[in-house]
């Protein structure tokens, strides 16, 4: 599997990473079964493996602890902190108090003494960027982290943080994670750009738009669509014009004989922007397809057809990001 060097960090990853959101209770109940998943991905070439603190209530970090007894030195390990844990407003967000005990919770669960990458799961609007950034920086300092990073993260926030580590003296966001998918391309216009200009390396996640480039016949039901609704509703205008693109690049990746799978993963690793691609198995049989797709490569006349089915920058549904930013959630920031 072919490596590319991570945002400058020096760290050399696997351009597909593996995800265990899945692992646990949220899909794949089955610790052994996981465990297998995740030695399988290893043995191909696999060396970067992502999770975060609330996938399946820290069971994900449990069961990746387990999977990398014997093996922990030959992976790059990054998980993530900063979503709600429970009911506890002060087990959230980026405030230093939160980030000091998520990381030891992780490390615990994980059964090792360092993350490799340590992401903040989303913008927290209610901790000053300069008191997160000096808490992760004291933990690269003490060696429990080695890189720190962003994910979902709009492109001036991205930039506001980079702003002040070189002012303030922090250890600054080597990576940004984001949500990046042929029916969801939004990032292009600004995430992307911003990352190749500041050397940001990018580790995107659900190249299957959750299901929706799985080559499912119905790519609208299914279990995850009893998770998302507003995702797979189909009186959503935005998710009538997703089936149609899917139908269409259904018809493409049986044209340029692969699998949509195959098609969809590698079009979000062809975007020079891109270091590594997290595919998100829950079952064998995923992970072995989209093991064997790691290699395609889209010709410039396949990509080309994609952008006539899914314009460049384009969002065909809004509520696909997970993340709304607060001035336009809370009608509050907006009246006076």
């Amino acid at each position: 599997m072919k490596r590319r060097i991570l945002g400058g960090t020096g760290m050399s990853v696997s351009e597909v990473a593996l995800g265990t959101m899945m692992f646990g209770a949220m899909g794949n109940t089955d610790h052994d079964e996981s465990v297998r998943m995740i030695h399988t991905a290893l043995d191909a070439g696999v060396n970067f493996v992502d999770t975060a603190d609330i996938y399946s209530g820290g069971e994900s970090e449990e069961i990746l602890g387990k999977a990398l007894k014997g093996r922990r030195d030959d992976v790059v390990l990054a998980t993530k902190f900063g979503w709600p844990s429970g009911s506890e407003p002060n087990h959230r967000g980026g405030s230093p108090r939160w980030i000091v005990q998520a990381v030891e919770n992780s490390l615990r669960r994980l059964g090792t003494d360092h993350i490799d990458v340590y992401q903040m799961h989303r913008p927290d609007p209610d901790t000053d960027i300069d008191e997160t950034l000096s808490a992760l920086s004291d933990l690269v300092r003490a060696g429990k982290v080695r890189a720190i990073g962003s994910s979902a993260t709009p492109a001036e926030l991205i930039v506001e943080a980079r702003w002040t580590a070189e002012r303030r003296g922090h250890h600054r966001f080597r990576t940004e994670q984001p949500p990046y998918s042929i029916l969801l391309r939004g990032i292009e216009s600004g995430v992307l750009p911003t990352a190749q200009r500041h050397g940001i390396g990018v580790l995107t996640y659900g190249p299957l738009s959750s299901g929706w480039l799985s080559g499912r016949a119905d790519p609208a039901s299914g279990r995850r669509a009893t998770l998302g609704a507003q995702m797979f509703d189909l009186s959503i205008p935005g998710n009538r014009t997703k089936l149609a693109a899917v139908k269409a690049l259904t018809e493409l990746a049986n044209e340029a004989g692969m699998p949509l799978t195959h098609l969809a993963t590698a079009f979000v690793k062809a975007h020079p922007a891109v270091t590594s691609v997290i595919i998100g198995p829950r079952r064998p049989e995923h992970l072995a397809d989209l093991l064997a797709g790691a290699e395609v490569e889209l010709s410039e006349d396949v990509l080309d057809r994609i952008d006539e089915i899914v314009p460049p920058g384009t969002n065909l549904n809004q509520d696909d990001i997970y993340y709304t930013p607060p001035a336009l959630g809370d009608k509050r920031l907006r009246r006076r």
